[in-house]
């Protein structure tokens, strides 16, 4: 196809206005250290937690993470991409010294944007397993939870190595996502109830 990057759409070709998918792309400004992304990460995941969903965890390639969940395609792109940009606020507000909602390189020195745009109809989010076209070509990487401490970065794999961390896992770190199924309905009652 004569590309480094694959990108994909939320949705499948035979669901294609209803997201099966939910992307959280954490995406740390100037300055921010390292151990903030996987705090955030973490953070994210508490998040969704308590409000009844489960998330997969991998890396972009970049310098960041994405915190992924998987969705029965019910909803359409509107509601997917409303709910998630609430999440965001709520992080931006609830703790303000780490977060922000609001895009733009001087919005976020020192802090991460967690860019829930990758959820609009037509947007993108770099597949699992693709090269980025960047300095060291950072391949993202799907991977445990449990992992997250040992991270050094979001482009900790390269095409140089990835092929050879992969030749040594036993285990899909995501078997579990493939048969996940959840919808947003008391996921968003429960958003509302806090925010209000």
């Amino acid at each position: 196809m004569n590309v480094i990057e694959f990108h994909t759409w939320n949705s499948r070709a035979k669901s294609i206005d209803k997201p099966d998918r939910m992307v959280f792309d954490l995406d740390p400004g100037e300055g921010t250290p390292w151990q903030h992304v996987q705090e955030a990460a973490m953070l994210v995941r508490a998040l969704l937690e308590e409000l009844g969903l489960d998330c997969w965890l991998k890396t972009t390639g970049g310098k960041g993470l994405h915190v992924v969940v998987p969705l029965t395609p019910r909803l359409d792109y509107e509601a997917v991409k409303n709910f998630s940009q609430a999440v965001v606020q709520h992080l931006a507000k609830t703790i303000p010294s780490r977060f922000v909602a609001k895009s733009g390189p001087r919005n976020r020195v020192g802090k991460l944007f967690v860019d829930n745009l990758r959820n609009g109809h037509g947007a993108t989010t770099a597949t699992a397993f693709s090269a980025r076209s960047r300095p060291g070509l950072g391949v993202s990487m799907p991977i445990r939870w449990e992992q997250l401490r040992e991270l050094k970065s979001g482009a900790q794999w390269t095409v140089a190595i990835a092929r050879e961390y992969l030749s040594f896992q036993r285990e899909d770190p995501w078997a579990d996502y493939w048969r996940k199924r959840q919808t947003l309905t008391a996921a968003m009652r429960r958003l509302a109830a806090a925010a209000g």
